[in-house]
């Protein structure tokens, strides 16, 4: 029993520290396409699950775009699919 709440612990400590740069990830997608918080959730997670990189190292090159530091061309190419597959489904979806 200690040593799965040391592990729970430990897993919920590093997903704190992960936690910053996905938000600040969020928050530039949110400021570059106009879009929701749950909308740049699901960009973020779209190109995580198609470049087959977690979600934190996805939010790394987001944010470090920020301050010009150009992102790998395979997460470029990712994030650009992602985001052309929302955009037509919200012209395909009504605004609620």
């Amino acid at each position: 029993m200690t040593a799965e709440l040391l592990r729970e612990r430990e897993q919920l400590k590093h997903a704190m520290e992960r936690r910053p740069v996905i938000d600040m990830a969020r928050g530039v997608l949110m400021a570059g396409f106009a879009c929701r918080p749950d909308e740049a959730w699901d960009i973020l997670v779209a190109v995580s699950q198609h470049a087959n990189v977690k979600v934190r190292v996805v939010a790394e090159a987001v944010t470090a775009t920020v301050t010009e530091k150009p992102m790998p061309a395979d997460l470029q190419d990712h994030l650009a699919a992602a985001v052309q597959r929302w955009q037509a489904e919200r012209q395909r979806t009504p605004s609620g």
